[in-house]
């Protein structure tokens, strides 16, 4: 039986550096067997509890589809469908779906609703994305690096943006287990919070790694082997977040400049979605409200040779299979 079996997916800082390796191991394992139609079904007759409070294209259908190669059965349970919080409390909620299902994924609000539903259900259970971390698409994107460049090792990540939440957060943390030099570039109010930048530098420390921060967008991805950005805004915030944050993050847009500045062969990550052109309503809305045909990355950029943004999004459904294959299965 592997080390990781029985254990929650909450946050990378609960995984040591050769634990996330060995998800990546498993990882390009299983995505040889997909790729060559080989069955893996590792985790037969098992059942799996899909929690989603926030919608998603990419983490459902990576659960699902992962759960049915594994052997798996998924239900999906929206806003509407769970009485989470509601008219049952959630250690409450969390008991009873552990009695039922052999591990639980959540995707919603709070950090402290995942650990939670880990604590009082019993069961294995995976974060597919909190406001404060979303460590499958770390998994995801270290993957990709790995694909591309052969290791992790020596490997520069510069993220534009707004560093203050789940994305930002989760690479720092990721990029300090893994020894790897990572640089948030923003201005000072967006960087993630004081307390887990100590902790991450403390971890770098020890694995060889950096956490830098600039302010200067033409100089925050100099060197950087990999630029990495997200969304600025999403639906639900009041207007005036909306100009806030892109008067304050406009000049972070990833462009074809700051590619240019980049190391040689370095690629342009995000994990979706993206508002890059005028394809979707959100981004129609921006335009009208704000005269932006593209907001955190340059529709030149996102669809460039550099662009690695949906190998990232294939890769959602090998690392997550694999998560729950180390999590349920006596090994891979």
């Amino acid at each position: 039986m592997n080390g990781l079996y029985g254990k929650n997916f909450l946050k990378l800082l609960d995984f040591s550096k050769e634990e996330i390796e060995e998800f990546l191991r498993i990882a390009a394992l299983l995505k040889q067997y997909k790729k060559k139609g080989v069955p893996h079904a590792l985790a037969q007759g098992k059942n799996i509890a899909l929690i989603f409070e926030k919608t998603s294209t990419r983490t459902r259908c990576a659960f699902e589809v992962a759960a049915a190669d594994l052997g798996m059965h998924a239900v999906y349970l929206d806003p509407k469908s769970s009485q989470i919080g509601k008219k049952e409390s959630l250690p409450d909620t969390a008991k009873v779906l552990g009695r039922m299902f052999d591990a639980i994924e959540y995707r919603g609000f709070g950090q402290e609703i995942v650990e939670d539903i880990a604590r009082y259900s019993g069961v294995p259970t995976y974060n597919g994305l909190t406001n404060e971390f979303h460590p499958t698409q770390i998994l995801a994107d270290f993957m990709t690096i790995k694909e591309k460049f052969g290791s992790l090792e020596d490997i520069s990540l510069c993220y534009y943006g707004d560093a203050r939440y789940n994305m930002g957060n989760s690479l720092m943390v990721g990029a300090a287990k893994m020894g790897m030099r990572f640089t948030a570039c923003c201005p000072e109010k967006y960087r993630p919070d004081p307390a887990l930048v100590s902790v991450c530098e403390e971890l770098a420390k020890k694995s060889g790694g950096e956490i830098r921060f600039e302010t200067d967008p033409e100089k925050g991805s100099v060197g950087a082997n990999a630029v990495y950005t997200d969304v600025w805004v999403s639906m639900g915030e009041p207007q005036e977040v909306w100009k806030e944050r892109i008067d304050d993050l406009s000049p972070y847009r990833v462009t074809k400049s700051v590619m240019q500045n980049a190391a040689k062969g370095a690629v342009f990550m995000h994990c979706l979605p993206s508002f890059h052109d005028l394809g979707t309503e959100i981004g129609r809305e921006i335009y009208e409200k704000f005269g932006l045909p593209e907001m955190e990355v340059s529709d030149e950029v996102f669809m460039s040779d550099a662009s690695v943004v949906f190998d990232e999004a294939e890769n959602r459904l090998h690392t997550i299979k694999a998560v729950i294959a180390a999590t349920l299965s006596d090994g891979v």
